[in-house]
């Protein structure tokens, strides 16, 4: 990684059992928390607002739950009755919404406690942001996403929440070298996030590892998802092919490694061809998305388009030829597709792709390309970045397992087998596991 990296991820679930050993750590790790921001954001640029102390340390005393006093930052398209909800565009400078959205309400009955918001992409669409990559500043830290990501990837906090609608979250996790879940669509609420895509929007989370980003998905779900241990041999489907763009050598290769720990440790890999009808999931998506943003938007399209950026504003002229029949017939398709998913996991526990076509881009003029993302968005699936291998250029490159709808706990046990193997491999080596390492 270069050299001005503030890469230094934190454990969400070690800093659980320092609380259960002494309740005073509460304080300290708000204390913490805050002198982190303060000490890191001005150059990572990731928060939008920061919780006052006071206010913070008042609900970290009184917290009480699962996640009690632990610090958590949200993505700022999610309406927060305490913090400034601004959805990344200057239509909406210092707005104040006058209630929680109900991912913000389950984080604070479980005990989180917000310690800020965190910088998206206009309308978490794909505008560029501030937010430089923890990992090395030159570089983007994805998007929609990016000030989630960066908070955790810097140890800002433990826990960030964000969103995918076709890749925002799975993406800057790989380019900042962390865990990101997006789990089966409609898994958790979003009520109260500004709507894009009706049919898409997930909420994402983020946490340093793939156990930590469980956890919280099971206090957030009431599902039970944790990963206590791991399954013994599981089965990986990787793909020969891909309809929509094929990956960098450089992601390639991390592919590989990953596939090579993954037998080190005793699991399968299997080769699969996806069928020619993924590839008419890419204009599926990209119908759908124009057709609903076109609407959700419709308000700031029709009287502030002075104040969306070019790069919006073309989408939404774009989308504004979408008509209602092109848009029936795309789900239509995505409906026989969402019956034909059986067929990509017969006889295997999940599929292993890479989770960008490469490392994070240098310079902030881009987020990145959502396409290993997107169709897996479409279909519902969950998702996992499991992070801990390093690229040909020194920055993160993670690979995302993917499952079957509803099958998340099965998901995030296999992420966390691949992670596994991925940190045994790496303990072979000084540093995070090289994608250009030796055979295993």
């Amino acid at each position: 990684m270069n050299t001005n990296s503030f890469y230094r991820p934190v454990s969400g679930l070690d800093l659980l059992t320092r609380i259960d050993n002494d309740p005073q750590e509460r304080g300290r790790i708000i204390l913490d928390t805050l002198a982190r921001i303060e000490e890191v954001d001005p150059e990572v640029r990731a928060m939008t607002v920061v919780a006052r102390r006071e206010a913070v340390m008042a609900s970290a005393a009184a917290a009480k739950g699962p996640l009690a006093g632990i610090p958590i930052a949200v993505k700022d398209i999610f309406d927060t009755d305490d913090l400034v909800t601004s959805y990344g565009s200057p239509i909406y400078e210092g707005y104040q919404p006058r209630s929680d959205a109900a991912i913000v309400t389950l984080l604070r009955r479980n005990g989180g406690v917000i310690v800020g918001k965190t910088v998206t992409s206009e309308f978490a669409y794909m505008a560029p942001t501030v937010t430089r990559n923890p990992c090395d500043m030159g570089r983007t830290a994805g998007g929609s996403s990016s000030g989630s990501a960066a908070a955790v990837a810097a140890g800002m906090t433990p826990f960030a929440i964000g969103s995918q609608t076709g890749g925002s979250t799975i993406r800057p996790a790989s380019f900042c070298g962390i865990a990101g879940y997006k789990p089966t669509f409609g898994m958790l609420p979003t009520v109260g996030m500004k709507c894009f895509s009706w049919s898409f929007d997930t909420v994402g989370l983020f946490a340093a590892g793939v156990r930590d980003v469980a956890y919280l998905a099971q206090i957030l779900s009431g599902r039970q998802l944790a990963v206590d241990g791991v399954t013994a041999s599981p089965v990986f489907g990787v793909p020969e092919n891909y309809p929509w763009t094929e990956p960098s050598a450089n992601a390639g290769a991390a592919l590989d490694t990953a596939a090579r720990a993954i037998e080190h440790s005793g699991g399968r890999v299997r080769r699969i061809r996806l069928g020619s009808w993924m590839a008419d999931m890419i204009t599926a998506h990209d119908t759908i998305q124009s057709y609903e943003a076109y609407q959700a938007l419709g308000s700031e399209y029709d009287h502030h388009r002075a104040d969306l950026s070019p790069k919006l504003t073309g989408f939404l002229d774009r989308a504004a030829a979408v008509d209602t029949a092109t848009y029936a017939k795309a789900r239509v398709l995505m409906d026989q597709a969402k019956d034909r998913l059986s067929e990509l996991f017969d006889g295997i526990t999940g599929l292993l792709t890479p989770s960008a076509p490469d490392e994070a881009l240098d310079g902030l003029e881009s987020t990145g390309d959502p396409a290993f993302n997107r169709n897996w968005t479409l279909l519902g699936c969950p998702c996992v970045n499991v992070p801990g291998i390093s690229g040909a250029r020194g920055g993160p490159i993670g690979v995302q397992v993917i499952g079957r709808p509803w099958e998340d706990a099965r998901c995030l046990d296999a992420a966390a087998f691949v992670e596994q193997a991925i940190a045994a491999a790496a303990g072979r080596h000084p540093t995070m596991l090289a994608a250009n390492a030796a055979p295993l």
